[in-house]
């Protein structure tokens, strides 16, 4: 009797324990093309994914392409049902839309684009309506017109602009937080009204600091995450940018023998001050709602090796999803992540011009290259 308390002890630890990262599961899951066009349209780079409350799936596309490469107006904004259905496009060619980032819509199923070609983030209705505008594109008219340039030291920000702008996610009380970008390296945070009150992180690797702020999400609580792309690693903080901790356990998981990426990380012994193509560095970030038990998730994905990460919000990777490729079940650079629930997910891809539809179902999957 003794014997089996023990033994019945020693599983139920076995069963606290975290996973950890290096003995991570692949997670057995059905993938679908989602998006299902008309015919004679088509969809270009799929920059950005986003999910209503209704199941309506709107994809941020790098299409509706005119003029040469320079000039051309990459974004299109597109509306589908929950079945993939086409229904319609919202904004063609906006003022503000000039080369397509991400897509979110908040609890009021208002929808928001991020275009790093104009530098301009805008808020429209679940109709579709033109709500709110953030930022300024630069117009041919203005002196000086040209590319944003980096330069060392960087700029200062400056207040309710942005350079080259990539995300954007809200707290309880309805503040957006922006992450603006390439090259800010910092994140904005604007009341419900849309007055900035408030700026936090900067250029560097230090705790707070960024190298790229490509991705970002919130929890219930307001706890923000940002996906700080070129270090390779989420960080943290409360909703008043106080640093809390960072994520990495994602970087950490063992790599599949075999690996289709195009892009392809520094060499080994490299000296590496950007993780942008690394192992589980973040491209793209989505936390689910809460289950039943009142539990969210955080995913994360990656170029290289080209996987998505399913983590406990502490990091703890529960395990994760795909590999670099072209067929369903494989990706090509996902940009976007949508996680309407714990067990559903859309990835929209950069390199395969699709959204994949995933549903994670129980057990684990069988590996394929």
């Amino acid at each position: 009797m003794k014997k089996s308390l023990f033994a019945l002890a020693a599983l139920l630890l076995a069963a606290a324990a975290p996973v950890r990262a290096a003995d991570a599961p692949v997670l057995n899951a059905d993938f679908k093309d989602f998006v299902q066009m008309p015919k004679g349209l088509y969809i270009g780079e799929a920059a950005g994914v986003a999910v209503n409350s209704k199941g309506h799936v709107y994809v941020f596309s790098r299409g509706n392409t005119t003029g040469p490469v320079y000039g051309s107006i990459a974004s299109q904004l597109l509306e589908f049902d929950a079945s993939g259905k086409y229904i319609g496009e919202i904004g063609h060619n906006l003022y503000g839309f000039g080369f397509a980032h991400t897509v979110r819509v908040d609890k009021d199923d208002n929808i928001w684009t991020t275009d790093k070609g104009t530098d301009m983030v805008v808020k429209f209705s679940p109709a579709g309506k033109v709500l709110m505008v953030f930022g300024r594109k630069v117009e041919a008219a203005d002196y000086g017109t040209g590319g944003i340039q980096r330069v060392n030291p960087p700029r200062p920000p400056v207040p309710g602009m942005f350079r080259q702008v990539t995300d954007i996610t809200w707290d309880p009380e309805g503040n957006s937080y922006v992450s603006d970008g390439y090259i800010n390296s910092r994140v904005a945070k604007f009341d419900k009204d849309g007055n900035i009150v408030g700026s936090f992180g900067e250029p560097g690797t230090g705790p707070g600091q960024f190298n790229t702020p490509h991705t970002i999400a919130a929890d219930t609580k307001g706890n923000i995450y940002v996906g700080d792309r070129g270090n390779g690693r989420i960080q943290v903080f409360d909703r008043d940018g106080k640093f809390e901790h960072m994520i990495t356990q994602m970087n950490d998981v063992t790599l599949p023998s075999v690996i289709h990426a195009i892009r392809q990380p520094p060499a080994a012994g490299a000296t590496v001050t950007n993780h942008t193509i690394s192992p589980g560095a973040p491209w793209a970030i989505c936390i689910s709602p809460p289950n039943k038990a009142g539990e969210q998730f955080l995913f994360s994905s990656d170029s290289y090796p080209g996987r998505i990460y399913k983590m406990k919000l502490d990091g703890t990777v529960v395990g994760t999803i795909g590999s670099s490729g072209k067929t369903l079940g494989h990706f090509g650079d996902i940009h976007e992540l949508a996680c309407p629930d714990e067990n559903t997910i859309f990835a929209a891809e950069e390199l395969n011009w699709r959204v994949q539809k995933i549903t994670i179902r129980p057990g684990t999957a069988t590996v394929t290259n």
